[in-house]
């Protein structure tokens, strides 16, 4: 199957699977709650969100529906939910892109992702891969890493401006000291057809989205940026384990609410967050197309949001990369 049946496969699951646990008849939630997807409808974020919302429905036995309000990256959703009233039936499906790599390129973005948010629970993650042309020189990370200090601005990589394989891109060459070209696109799935086109020879790009082309052997990984081995592809190292310990970069999404909702109902979103995604299924289809399931604790979220931002803004400012 591919991406996005897995995803839909995921979510017939949730929709149609008993009752994990039941709950005291208590005040909250009343009435159908909001998630606020800030992309559009069809595409990985929204699919995550009605994940959450199924499975939400399911423990609390209340409508949790996605409402999606796109634009400006995500910001214009998570503004508005940064600005709804603290009652616990607006929420939002937060991501990298909105919550960490936004304050990197806006000096004054909308909202404040740890000041203005609290986060409830981590749902998932999935790394990025580093693909080449199968006709690249170089057929191991190491030797990689060997022929682009050999051949400082020789080789050129795909940009999407801000996209997470941008920000690997230039995080790696910032830790590896690389001398790389980037060349823009409007959307990774151009630049992945241009490696494998052989008009560029590489780029980071999503392990679900490379996936089938791996397989296929019209690209070549040479390394993921998870901070394990993944499953799907346990012959790629990862970049952490061939020479850069620590390195990671991972997409990710998970559930937030405004600042000042009361705690019981922080408290209760996290733990049915965290016992409606303890179904194996779920779990197993998820990580068929790459995505680790987390449901973490509403501590460890902030704690993973905060890193992240500080990690981006970082590799941003040292780049000097600017919105468009």
């Amino acid at each position: 199957m591919n991406k996005r049946e897995f995803l839909m496969s995921t979510l017939a699951v949730a929709l149609s699977a008993p009752p994990l646990v039941s709950y005291a008849q208590d005040d909250y939630p009343s009435k159908p709650v909001r998630i606020v997807v800030p992309f559009p409808a069809g595409g990985t974020s929204d699919v995550m969100g009605r994940l959450i919302a199924s499975t939400l429905s399911r423990t609390l036995k209340k409508p949790f529906v996605v409402d999606n309000k796109t634009g400006a990256g995500g910001a214009i959703g998570s503004t508005e939910v940064a600005r709804a009233t603290p009652d616990g039936y607006t929420l939002l499906l937060s991501g990298i892109g909105s919550n960490a790599i936004v304050h990197g390129m806006s000096p004054k973005p909308p909202y404040e992702s740890t000041r203005d948010f609290i986060q409830i629970s981590q749902l998932a993650a999935g790394p990025n891969v580093l693909v080449v042309n199968p006709d690249f020189p170089a057929r191991t990370f190491e030797e990689f890493i060997s022929y682009v200090k050999a051949n400082p601005k020789r080789v050129s990589y795909g940009v999407v401006n801000a996209a997470s394989g941008h920000l690997t891109s230039e995080y790696l060459k910032q830790t590896a000291g690389l001398d790389m070209v980037g060349v823009p696109y409007r959307g990774g799935a151009p630049a992945m057809m241009d490696v494998i086109a052989n008009q560029i020879p590489m780029m980071f790009t999503n392990l679900d989205g490379a996936l089938p082309h791996i397989k296929a052997g019209k690209l070549r990984a040479l390394a993921i940026t998870s901070a394990r081995r993944s499953a799907l592809v346990p012959d790629i190292p990862t970049i952490a384990e061939s020479g850069y310990p620590g390195f990671t970069a991972v997409s990710w999404t998970g559930l937030s609410a405004p600042r000042g909702t009361p705690q019981p109902i922080i408290d209760k979103l996290e733990a049915a967050m965290r016992t409606g995604f303890s179904d194996p299924e779920t779990r197993t289809n998820l990580e068929a197309i790459g995505l680790e399931l987390i449901a973490g604790s509403s501590t460890e979220y902030a704690s993973f949001m905060q890193s992240e931002i500080d990690r981006w803004s970082e590799v941003i400012q040292r780049a000097g990369i600017k919105a468009e």
